[in-house]
């Protein structure tokens, strides 16, 4: 496919997108660890987290605050940190800190004036509210994995955009995972930039329509 020439809506994924979650929960676990006097290998926590909550996901629907709760049991568990099951909501209570990227908002309010705007975001409706704040603008229509009682890469969330807006005509979703929106997008035929932040080879992965490094780089390639 290629990215349509009429474009009316432009959608983007939060985590990884605008919101910086790999900061965000780097920083929370190294601050929780300290507690215990706990030293956690950096660069163990960032594909740990990759890993454990995509299995956690792909089990029955459970609220995203949950999700963060279970996953920061079984990554200390698995880095040999003696953590407290009682004490996992140090992780979703981190969530209200995690940053958005620099150039998020200023590229933001570019598209706003352009386009029609929407968020779809593997979340609950009460920690996405608390990001929305770093990212505060209005945007025409949101969908969570609450809403749809699912997570990417299951292909809800774009199935319901599209029956908000009555069909995927002029449609262009922008996203930083490959295995959360850019592999769904593909099957589900909605154009996406795939917004490659740490230059990740595709290695035989399906290809997105386009690839850029930045948001600044999207609304360049969208005309803004």
């Amino acid at each position: 496919m290629a990215l349509p020439k009429n474009i009316e809506w432009v959608t983007f994924d939060v985590y990884g997108t605008l919101i910086d979650w790999e900061k965000g929960v780097l920083d929370a676990f190294v601050k929780e660890a300290a507690r215990d006097g706990f030293s956690l290998e950096k660069d163990q926590v960032v594909p740990l987290f990759h890993e454990i909550s995509r299995e956690v996901e792909g089990g029955s629907y459970e609220l995203y605050a949950e999700v963060l709760r279970r996953t920061a049991v079984e990554m200390a568990k698995r880095m040999e940190w003696q953590l407290e099951p009682s004490r996992s909501g140090f992780l979703p209570d981190s969530l209200q800190r995690w940053p958005a990227f620099r150039e998020a908002n200023p590229q933001l309010k570019k598209f706003l004036k352009k386009y029609k705007t929407g968020l779809i975001s593997n979340i609950d409706d009460k920690l996405l509210g608390q990001s929305r704040r770093h990212i505060p603008h209005d945007y025409e229509l949101v969908v969570t994995a609450q809403q749809v009682r699912s997570y990417k890469p299951d292909p809800a969330h774009f199935k319901e955009f599209a029956r908000r807006i009555g069909g995927k005509k002029g449609w262009v979703h922008i996203a930083s995972s490959h295995y959360h929106d850019v592999e769904t997008c593909a099957k589900e035929k909605v154009p996406v930039i795939w917004l490659n932040r740490s230059g990740e080879e595709l290695a035989g992965r399906k290809k997105p329509d386009a690839e850029v490094a930045t948001l600044a780089e999207a609304a360049k390639l969208l005309g803004i």
